[in-house]
């Protein structure tokens, strides 16, 4: 009888809720699917409401959710997941304030601070704010942050933090003499972790107007010993900007004798900070060199920097050296059209001639730079038009209004058409018109960019600006996005207005589950190209729609003969645009995934993009790190094998094949 009563009573009591305290975020499950689905079809509101949700799990992903979509919106609503039961839940909402990037999140950020985590439980809480805090907080709030030296050099993730937080206020242009002082101290002072050391050296990289004088010397000491080619690479650039002739100095030794083709583009880069005539003979031998981002590197020097005396010169270094790469032979004959005085008649025709008669006999690739080279000379306007206007080819079609662009904005213009410069705008004026009026997207996007440049005034010389809403109208949306995006720009600079905002593409394209089913931690793909293969790993639970996207465009075979159509030396190198000029795209787009994953090394696979949720076919591998794309561009898979191949790819070079490996 007694078993019974405790057995009814027992039945009669509530049950005691069982208390989660894992986050298990399993995108394979079809409930995570689901929810996942919310932040593709940007659903604040139930995103939101998960807050509140008894599984860490969906409190977890919600907040990354915001961090991808960045509403600032939602500040307040975020705000209670900073002060959330589960460690890994606290640290989301942290990064996810960052990227939401108002003001209003920093009192939040310094409010859940764990100040007294003597125990180092909360290093990665901790950290991750104080990178947030440098994506929104005030400069008061940087000086707090660059003074503060009570972590011990064994404090690896909270130096982290400070480092990352000090390099995003920079990234925004706020920056101190303490915030400086504090990332010297990091790379002078022995015993501080490598990545913190290359975040630092990044700082002086991206910095602007910070003074580094009191800090010259040993700052080159570093550059000296330093194994790290990541920190070399960024201090290069760094030291360069301070045009002291201590660091041309150092600059100059290490370039004979660096190893890392990296480190010798950013130096040869650096060195277009000093003056011409001590520095020429130091980067011409290096057109020469075997790698190419080098050799174009150098030959960009020259275009960024060359002398009217030198131009001759530029010339017969193109002209007559049958080794030379085209790449490189086509920017040395930019360079001396570029530079050449508008006096020397004989040489200017010669070099006409020649870049003509590379467009007579190129390749698609080497008749757009045949035209851009022509366009550093702004009497060719009226052969580039008839030449490259009406091509079918849209690289060619591109480069053609780009070097129109390009002649419009010269700042020498009225003094090269004298008493024929009224009558010659307004006929490349004319161009850009009809570009707008019948051009495809690229031609649009180039066009509209020019023609509202303030110092031009276009504006005075059309009648009427209704061309720029029949372009506007024209557009093939969400495809052209991008070219949308200019048109905009251009039609509210016209009508003296503010810039708007940048319309969302709406959900247009559901993610594949189905697709997504199929592929798991160990899918590879095999990147077939005419300098040899290179294998990437996904990341399919951080970027589920970005790697189903680029899977599925594989197995379709969409990669299979693109080209690499921009490459920058010791940067990117970007491919999959249908188009070959970085303007194409398909019918749809899909959205940003902001995860916590970082650029901090090469090989890092991103998704291109023209904006937040732009993102189609196009992608990019990168040569070094690259911390000024974090939580800016979604990052889906790395390069695991062949980086050497990477790294010999230049601009134009085709993708044989794109293979899955399952």
């Amino acid at each position: 009888m007694l078993f019974i009563s405790v057995l009814i009573f027992s039945q009669c009591l509530p049950a005691k809720e069982e208390i989660l305290t894992t986050v298990d975020f399993d995108l394979y499950q079809p409930e995570f699917q689901k929810f996942y689905d919310l932040q593709d079809r940007q659903m604040t509101d139930s995103i939101v409401a998960s807050f509140e949700h008894k599984d860490p799990s969906y409190r977890y992903a919600a907040a990354l959710a915001l961090a991808s979509i960045k509403d600032s919106t939602e500040v307040n609503s975020l705000a209670r997941l900073l002060e959330d039961d589960i460690e890994e839940v606290r640290v989301a909402a942290a990064y996810a304030m960052g990227q939401l990037g108002t003001i209003k999140g920093e009192k939040w950020l310094i409010k859940a601070f764990q100040q007294y985590d003597s125990a180092g439980i909360h290093h990665q809480f901790n950290s991750t704010i104080l990178e947030a805090v440098g994506k929104c907080g005030s400069k008061q709030t940087l000086k707090f942050l660059s003074t503060t030296k009570a972590y011990d050099k064994a404090d690896t993730l909270l130096l982290e933090g400070q480092s990352r937080g000090i390099y995003q206020f920079a990234l925004r242009g706020i920056t101190t003499s303490e915030s400086t002082e504090r990332m010297a101290n990091f790379l002078i002072k022995k015993g501080y972790p490598s990545e913190v050391r290359m975040i630092a050296a990044n700082y002086f990289y991206r910095a602007k107007r910070i003074k580094l004088d009191s800090f010259i010397n040993p700052l080159i000491d570093v550059f000296f010993v330093e194994k790290d080619p990541r920190v070399r690479m960024a201090l290069a650039i760094g030291l360069g900007k301070t045009k002291s002739p201590l660091v041309l100095e150092a600059l100059t030794e290490r370039l004979g004798r660096e190893r890392d083709y990296r480190v010798k583009c950013n130096i040869i880069r650096s060195l277009g900070n000093f003056e011409y005539r001590k520095v020429a003979n130091l980067v011409i031998p290096f057109i020469n060199d075997k790698n190419i981002h080098v050799a174009t590197t150098a030959a960009n020097y020259f275009i960024d920097n060359g002398t009217p005396q030198m131009a001759g010169t530029y010339r017969q270094l193109a002209r007559k050296n049958d080794s030379l790469d085209w790449r490189v032979q086509s920017k040395l004959y930019q360079a001396a059209n570029k530079s050449l005085n508008i006096y020397s008649q004989g040489t200017r025709m010669a070099i006409q001639y020649e870049l003509k008669d590379q467009f007579k006999n190129g390749n698609d690739y080497q008749k757009a730079a045949a035209l851009r080279s022509l366009g550093e000379f702004g009497k060719n306007y009226k052969d580039i038009y008839e030449m490259g206007f009406t091509s079918n080819k849209p690289v060619i079609r591109s480069a053609c209004i780009e070097a129109l662009a390009n002649i419009a904005k010269d700042p020498d213009f009225d003094k090269l058409f004298s008493f024929s410069r009224k009558r010659v705008k307004k006929e490349i004026a004319a161009y850009f018109q009809e570009t707008l009026e019948k051009g495809d997207a690229a031609m649009v996007a180039i066009a509209a960019g020019v023609i509202r440049e303030p110092n031009l005034d276009f504006k005075s010389i059309y009648d009427t600006l209704s061309f720029l809403e029949v372009a506007k109208n024209r557009l093939e949306l969400p495809k052209e996005t991008e070219t949308l995006y200019e048109v905009i720009k251009t039609i509210d600079f016209f009508n003296g207005k503010k810039e708007s905002d940048l319309p969302t593409p709406k959900f247009n394209n559901e993610i594949n589950w189905r697709v997504f089913n199929t592929i798991n931690a160990d899918t590879k793909a095999e990147i077939k190209t005419e300098k040899g293969k290179f294998v990437i790993q996904f990341f399919p639970t951080k970027a589920p729609g970005s790697v189903t996207n680029f899977v599925a465009l594989a197995k379709s075979g969409f990669y299979d003969g693109k080209a690499f159509h921009r490459v920058v030396p010791n940067f990117v190198a970007q491919g999959g645009c249908p188009r070959g000029d970085g303007y194409g795209s398909l019918e749809y787009t899909i959205r940003s995934e902001l995860s916590p994953l970082r650029y901090d090394q090469e090989g890092y696979i991103g998704m291109a993009s023209a904006g937040n949720h732009t993102e189609g076919t196009q992608w990019f591998v990168t040569y070094s790190p690259a911390p000024h794309l974090d939580g800016k561009y979604t990052i889906f898979a790395k390069v695991i094998d062949g980086m050497n191949i990477v790294h010999q790819l230049a601009a134009s070079d085709k993708i044989q094949q794109v293979q899955i490996v399952e």
